[in-house]
């Protein structure tokens, strides 16, 4: 355990944590709602310091990260718990229950990355940023070691904190889970804005790629993700999205989503964005990095296998010359 950064003492041993935007009120003994945080005689300790859930090798695209050295794979780890209550969680079992942990440390995690050729660390699986102190150290040792670092995360996250960690940040996942604050507040038990913020702030400081799973009957509609495709365009129409079919999981009994509405959500932000993609489902080329300007393939996925034979060493379309900015396309 660790004392928690960003946390207010109150009366009578109460203590305020201030990390999100739950801004949780916790009783001596008791932990905050994302289970990872618990106040011990009016202080709060992060007692999921270095207790990783889950720890695997994946493919970067599986994050998913389309843009950040495609082809590469990546160390994942994740805390136990989460800061909202998703009725959709795919990870249920170790994002709103209490699960078994192992402790790891920030050397840890650069032996194996050394060891299994990983480009880096994503945190991931959960929500990571509950996690935030020990991504804080971990991140610092990951940059001296010349090691990449990935959130894959919620977004909800209070300002300061998160422009703490940014600096030592190379790419985000950020999931747009709705825009509107109705659907936050009655399925993640969260808010909107905040998410909004997060996303506007980690754009202009590292390379974001957005997530927006898409549920029938909740956050399907036309209307809706023309406002999420002109969200991301006024912020930069080069930021990638990822729109990914659900299926019915934990609380959400809902039908799967339909391929047209993917098709749809496809072809609307692809009017408005260069670098747009659909999961979870087979849909024609809606898997590979088109090149904007000729529309040649540029990366081309087939599963988690990735080839970039349609992009050359400078990032530019190998047909027509076109430059494609992102981070880290090529090492």
């Amino acid at each position: 355990m660790k004392e928690a950064k960003y946390y207010k003492k109150l009366d009578d041993s109460l203590v305020q944590c201030q990390l999100c935007p739950q801004m949780c009120e916790i009783a001596n003994g008791k932990r905050g709602m994302c289970l990872g945080r618990k106040n011990e005689n009016g202080i709060l300790y992060a007692e999921n310091y270095g207790q990783t859930v889950s720890l695997s090798m994946d493919p970067i695209e599986k994050k998913p990260l389309y843009h950040f050295y495609p082809g590469k794979q990546i160390l994942s780890v994740g805390p136990n718990g989460c800061n909202l209550t998703c009725d959709f969680c795919q990870n249920y079992t170790i994002s709103q229950e209490r699960a078994g942990t192992s402790t790891i440390t920030p050397e840890n995690l650069v032996t194996l990355c050394q060891k299994y050729d990983s480009i880096g660390v994503a945190f991931t699986y959960t929500e990571p940023l509950i996690w935030f102190e020990f991504i804080l150290d971990a991140a610092k040792t990951l940059n001296e070691n010349d090691l990449q670092v990935v959130l894959v995360t919620n977004g909800f996250i209070n300002p300061r904190p998160l422009k703490k960690l940014l600096p030592f940040i190379h790419a985000m996942n950020i999931d747009l889970k709705s825009m509107k604050n109705e659907f936050y507040k009655k399925y993640c038990s969260g808010l909107l804005e905040p998410v909004k913020q997060t996303i506007t702030t980690a754009a202009a400081a590292t390379h974001i790629e957005i997530t927006n799973l898409i549920i029938t009957d909740c956050n399907d509609s036309r209307e809706e993700i023309m406002e999420l495709v002109e969200f991301v365009a006024q912020i930069d129409d080069k930021i990638p999205v990822h729109f990914s079919r659900y299926f019915p999981v934990y609380k959400m009994k809902k039908a799967p989503t339909k391929p047209a509405t993917l098709k749809m959500a496809y072809d609307i932000a692809k009017s408005k964005l260069e670098n747009v993609y659909v999961g979870n489902i087979q849909m024609s080329n809606t898997h590979h990095t088109l090149c904007p300007n000729c529309n040649e393939i540029l990366i081309k996925r087939t599963g988690y296998h990735t080839v970039t034979e349609g992009i050359d060493e400078n990032n530019a379309c190998r047909k027509c010359g076109h430059r494609i900015r992102g981070v880290h396309l090529f090492e």
